[in-house]
């Protein structure tokens, strides 16, 4: 016998709100009433295991079929089932969850592997069907079968059926327009997505003994790491990113206190330099996906790696999409980050040609790390590594100095003074001229480095300040030797009368084929630089030309007629210039006109 009842919720206002607006993506409904059948066999099985009903020899599964004709997409388990004041229960009254009121009766027994907690899952479903029903019995003997329908508008029948087996079949009769969700292929799709790695087997439209579950029900990441091989570790990572570059390395996380996490996390070969490519984390929830590159679990910096981690003691809302920003997600996120700070140091540690060899590929997430959160930078410091003109690898901490105490910075001494070259190429006459006197460098070539080095002053700034390698000349480059104010007037007129402005200076280096270098504020340089990373407009560069006294050309300048001299002068500038940065279009052109100038006369044309 049939009887009506109504939906207990605070307002008839409810069901079309849950209907719009629980979710952010209707598709997830899917997952929802799978997890919701996962949750069902997982309960009966732990009743098994605590003695209450006798375990059944059978296959653990989920069934979800497509039925084109009907316009029905039904998903069956052989789970605990429910009985009449069950539903009544659990159904009829949003919110209430099921799977909090199991756990909190089997709480000393261990509610392990429940996944609901809020009981608005089933609900979901009303975002893509027109009425759902309920086939359901319950592991009781002598229980009857139940049938549940509601359109959801507020209002349901509730009566006995002819189900014959225990477990729960929800029926959905979709929507106008829903008819996506009727196509294997779209089903195909949200499973893998969604269902890649749930506790059962899920299959899609059964047809004979032949079929094979959608899923993985062990996942590598709940498998201890002392039992996972190489190859298991990089089939995964292929069959879960679908990134046919094997991984660098990979970290296996597994823990059970202060709280429960398991996964793996790949760092991937850096396919560009120019940019940080963000990766993909998969959260999971007792093998349920949650959602992609959670930021109040996975730091930010962290997201550009490949992973998947499962924690099923996240506090999630009633969508499982957000999470509750609490302690216990603050610890999760910390301690992911020390495990990984922890495998960078043990691959310095114990296998360094390998981790110098993964440099190029990791140091951006590295250095990216520590601008984000300091406890990293903490944690890695003293193994990150430069490349320095030498071809060698340094950590950078070995370019620091002694601390300058107070007293010896208002006397006027500077930290300790490190070079660096971001161009190799454009910078290959101050390299040389470093290298000549046996002087270091380390190459910072990588978008993010400019950024990185004012970090690092800014945390050691008694001990280190980072200079360009054409910054300034460094002492190890010059003689002793006083200016030479005559050479300074004769360069500075043949300036102005090109129309450059640029501070003039002597030195006599030690190089004697360089004629001039040029120099610029390491400070305007970086204000330059900021600007233009901030879209904020260039900043005209305050050279200063360096001539080197010891060059026979320079010399021969005082001895020239004013033609000679600023044609002389013209072509050391477009040197150092060259050195430096590209040339105008109007220098280009000059300069090209004046080594027409050489040739014709060395050809005596």
């Amino acid at each position: 016998m049939e009887k009506q009842g109504n939906i207990r919720i605070s307002s008839e206002n409810m069901m079309p709100i849950i209907k719009k607006w629980l979710y952010s993506e209707k598709d997830i409904f899917l997952r929802e009433i799978v997890a919701n059948a996962a949750d069902a066999i997982t309960k009966y099985k732990k009743l098994c295991d605590l003695g209450e009903t006798s375990a059944q020899e059978e296959e653990y599964k989920i069934v979800v079929t497509a039925d084109d004709k009907a316009k029905t997409l039904t998903v069956e388990d052989n789970g605990i089932g429910m009985s009449a004041e069950e539903v009544e229960k659990y159904i009829t009254q949003i919110a209430f969850s099921g799977a909090a009121d199991f756990v909190s009766k089997y709480e000393k027994a261990g509610g392990d592997g429940i996944i609901g907690h809020f009981g608005l899952g089933f609900y979901s479903a009303y975002m893509v069907s027109e009425n759902i029903e309920i086939f359901t019995k319950s592991y009781r003997e002598g229980e009857p079968a139940v049938h549940w329908e509601s359109d959801g508008n507020s209002t349901y029948t509730i009566g006995e059926c002819d189900k014959p087996s225990r477990g729960t079949k929800i029926v959905m009769h979709l929507a106008e327009g829903e008819e996506e969700f009727l196509q294997e292929h779209t089903l195909r799709e949200l499973i893998r997505k969604y269902c890649s790695f749930m506790p059962y087997n899920i299959y899609l439209n059964p047809k004979g003994e032949e079929d094979k579950p959608l899923n993985t029900t062990t996942p590598l990441y709940v498998k201890d790491p002392k039992e996972c091989t190489d190859e298991e570790y990089k089939t995964f990572y292929r069959e879960t990113f679908s990134d046919f570059n094997e991984p660098l390395f990979w970290i296996h996380l597994n823990m059970d206190y202060p709280f429960r996490l398991k996964g793996i996390l790949y760092f991937p070969k850096v396919k560009k330099q120019v940019e940080l490519e963000r990766g993909q984390v998969k959260l999971y929830c007792n093998q349920v996906f949650i959602a992609d590159n959670i930021k109040e679990v996975i730091p930010e910096f962290l997201m550009l790696l490949n992973g998947v981690i499962d924690c099923p003691d996240i506090p999630l809302n009633v969508s499982r999409s957000f999470l509750q920003n609490d302690r216990q997600v603050q610890k999760i996120a910390k301690h992911i980050t020390k495990k990984v700070a922890d495998k960078l140091c043990e691959l310095f540690r114990d296998d360094r040609a390998r981790y110098e060899a993964c440099w190029n590929d990791i140091s951006t997430f590295v250095k990216f790390g520590c601008l984000k959160d300091d406890d990293f930078y903490n944690r890695v410091k003293d193994i990150i590594i430069y490349k320095n003109i030498s071809g060698e690898y340094r950590p950078v901490v070995s370019y620091f100095g002694e601390e300058v105490t107070a007293e010896e910075a208002n006397a006027g001494k500077e930290a300790k003074a490190a070079y660096y070259v971001s161009d190799e190429a454009k910078q290959a006459q101050y390299i040389k001229m470093f290298r000549d006197e046996g002087l270091d460098a380390i190459v910072c070539d990588t978008y993010i480095d400019p950024h990185f080095i004012s970090y690092i002053e800014y945390k050691n700034p008694t001990r280190v300040r980072f200079l360009r390698i054409d910054a300034e000349i460094d002492g190890a480059l010059k003689e002793a030797g006083e200016e030479d104010k005559e050479l300074e007037e004769i360069v500075s007129k043949a300036l102005e009368g090109m129309g450059v402005k640029a501070k003039v200076k002597t030195e006599k280096l030690k190089n004697e084929t360089v004629p001039a270098v040029v120099n610029v504020s390491e400070f305007m340089r970086r204000m330059s630089e900021m600007n233009r990373f901030y879209q904020m407009g260039e900043i005209p560069d305050e050279i200063t030309l360096v001539v080197n006294t010891a060059n026979p050309a320079v010399l021969a300048l005082k001895g020239a007629g004013e033609e000679e001299r600023r044609f002389a002068v013209a072509q050391i500038y477009y040197l150092a210039k060259l050195a430096y940065k590209q040339l105008s279009p109007e220098e280009v052109s000059a300069f090209t006109q004046n080594n027409m100038l050489l040739l014709e006369k060395y050809l005596k044309i």
